[in-house]
């Protein structure tokens, strides 16, 4: 078999989450993270977006592995929806595999745990074609690895989600010296975060922001109500240690934080001192001033809690006068509306907030200096700018280019592509796609919701649905009763009742002009009326509701036979009705 190396873009560029790509090394695929992303509001009723899964239908019998670099849900969250369907070896550090256990076990009951592999990174695995060898890397959890696929070419290394801050303790500090190693032996292609590539100015250090959140804590008169990703675990240790520090006792409130707290604490990711944590009933007998309430979450699930706090619509907790709300992360622009709105509720309940990202520049991705550093030290071939949106790819560009790169020698993609590479010309070049498509998550189904079904649900949100129901006798050509027309979001049909009427006509003379034609034609006629009435209601109303036409057909015969029955049995209810009267009044 000839030699061939291929790096396919998944998902995860041009875009922000569900990271995937892969290294194939003649007949052996690895697969580099597999991750989810949350919707914006253009996703009617959407839960989820993960990557395109008939990459596994097509090639799930060449990948060796999937090989994890953390454990947030942009990395770990497409596990249960492809461990449903394939058996496929995962790979990852401790924490990062416990945590993807239990985003499995979230999804499917029956968890195959011989699947799941713990490495470190000290761990050098070796297949048929190629060697996976890993480095840590500082990212906003502990156990983050970037990983190194060594093939005969070089080195091709996937960085995953990190940043450089030489302040960070050992569990996420990025090990320079396991870097300068890896670009002695060469690397052929570098995958690089992107998404923080347009920040000049460097990030504050996690020892600056601690010191800050122990300041908040120390000045705070009353309750303070913490908001953070439950697995940002970096600030979550930061919360614990700012209350320890200041003689505060801390609640933990919120979905996820109990599964994923209990698991890093066992595993040593997360120190609390002994008393540290109460309960809620705790909450009635300890002063507002000793209180640290941290109500965590996935995405805007924190700042939906702060609502219903506000609003006195929380379970458990209602925000009041003296108040501290901390937003202890830094708000996506997805949420940066909602951020907005929430602190205005709290300030009318008598809170007042204090944003972190307001005060400090905080990220656990790479400003543009920690990536022409990284640049510098790889010394890459190639490099492929991947997790972030097109502007933040080409941004990443440009910075490649000032660190002496040649243009042409760093590849902007997209969902998709595939990339091989050359050994004569000694370069990649764009080769045959690979499945790169969003599959959608609703509910329990998977992939069944397509564009066609997201193009519906937007206009019922915008114009709502109007139902023309009809019953015809085909055969001789005569509508057997007068249509019935409803509406759901449309109009208020008792205050449109002629519009109704005029409806009904529309749909009448589409029949009529239907029953003309000499061959008769279901889907025709479907289609006449849906024609008509929606440009009738469009002229009527200049909106373009979902119009729905249901025709049924009866046998004239048939009707008249049901009618007579009907009307028997009409009176035949008339006739006991007055028997029940004429007894009652011989009873009186």
């Amino acid at each position: 078999m000839t030699d061939q190396i291929k790096v396919m873009i998944l998902s995860g560029v041009r875009e922000q989450g569900k990271d995937m790509f892969a290294v194939q090394v003649n007949d052996e695929i690895f697969v580099l993270d597999a991750g989810l992303k949350y919707p914006d509001s253009s996703l009617f009723g959407i839960d989820v977006v993960i990557p395109d899964l008939d990459f596994f239908a097509q090639y799930g019998d060449q990948v060796a592995g999937i090989f994890l670099t953390h454990g947030h849900a942009d990395s770990i969250g497409a596990l249960p929806y492809i461990l449903r369907q394939y058996d496929i070896p995962i790979f990852g550090s401790e924490l990062t595999i416990e945590l993807a256990k239990i985003e499995v076990k979230r999804e499917n009951k029956h968890l195959k745990k011989d699947l799941f592999h713990v490495i470190d990174a000290d761990t050098e695995i070796d297949f048929k074609n190629a060697s996976i060898s890993f480095f840590h890397t500082t990212h906003s959890i502990a156990g983050s690895l970037g990983i190194d696929v060594h093939t005969p070419e070089g080195e091709i290394v996937y960085t995953g989600d990190f940043k450089f801050d030489p302040t960070a303790t050992e569990n996420y500090r990025t090990d320079m010296d396991r870097l300068a190693e890896i670009s002695q032996k060469g690397v052929l292609a570098l995958l690089s975060d992107s998404s923080n590539a347009e920040a000049s100015f460097p990030n504050a250090s996690e020892q600056d922001i601690g010191e800050y959140v122990t300041d908040v804590f120390r000045n705070a008169k009353g309750r303070i109500i913490v908001a953070a990703k439950a697995s940002n675990l970096n600030r979550v240790q930061e919360v614990l240690n700012a209350a320890h520090a200041t003689g505060k006792r801390v609640l933990l409130t919120g979905r996820d934080v109990a599964k994923i707290v209990r698991t890093a604490m066992k595993l040593g990711y997360l120190k609390v001192p002994k008393g540290l944590l109460m309960r809620v009933k705790d909450l009635k007998t300890t002063p507002d001033n000793k209180t640290v309430i941290l109500e965590t979450g996935r995405m805007g699930e924190p700042l939906n809690s702060l609502q219903k706090m506000a609003l006195k619509r929380h379970s458990m907790i209602t925000i009041h006068k003296g108040d501290l709300v901390f937003i202890a992360t830094t708000p996506s622009h997805a949420v940066e509306t909602m951020v907005a709105q929430t602190s205005d509720y709290i300030y009318r309940a008598g809170g007042r907030v204090i944003e972190l990202g307001r005060n400090m520049h905080t990220s656990g991705h790479a400003t543009g200096r920690d990536l022409q550093l990284l640049l510098d030290t790889l010394k890459p071939k190639f490099l492929i700018p991947v997790i972030g949106e097109y502007r933040l790819l080409e941004i990443h560009q440009k910075l490649a280019v000032k660190t002496g790169m040649h243009k042409d020698d760093v590849y902007i993609t997209k969902n998709g592509d595939c990339l091989k590479y050359d050994y004569k010309k000694k370069r990649f070049y764009l080769s045959d796609p690979v499945p790169g498509e969003d599959t959608m998550i609703d509910g329990s189904g998977v992939g069944d919701v397509g564009n066609i079904v997201l193009r519906d649900r937007e206009v019922l949100s915008d114009d709502g649905i109007f139902i023309a129901v009809v019953t015809i006798d085909r055969k001789k050509k005569k509508i057997i009763a007068q249509p019935q027309v409803t509406s759901r979001g449309f109009v208020y049909i008792k205050a449109n009742h002629q519009l109704m009427r005029d409806s009904i006509e529309v749909i009448k003379k589409a029949i009529d002009a239907n029953f003309e034609h000499k061959k008769f034609d279901w889907s025709e006629l479907k289609q006449d009326i849906r024609n008509d009435l929606e440009k009738f209601l469009y002229k009527k109303t200049n909106r373009r509701p979902v119009v729905l036409p249901v025709v049924m057909e009866v046998n004239q015969n048939r009707h008249r036979a049901l009618q007579k029955k009907n009307s028997k049995q009409e009176h035949q209810n008339k006739k006991n009705v007055k028997k029940d009267q004429t007894r009652d009044t011989k009873s009186k």
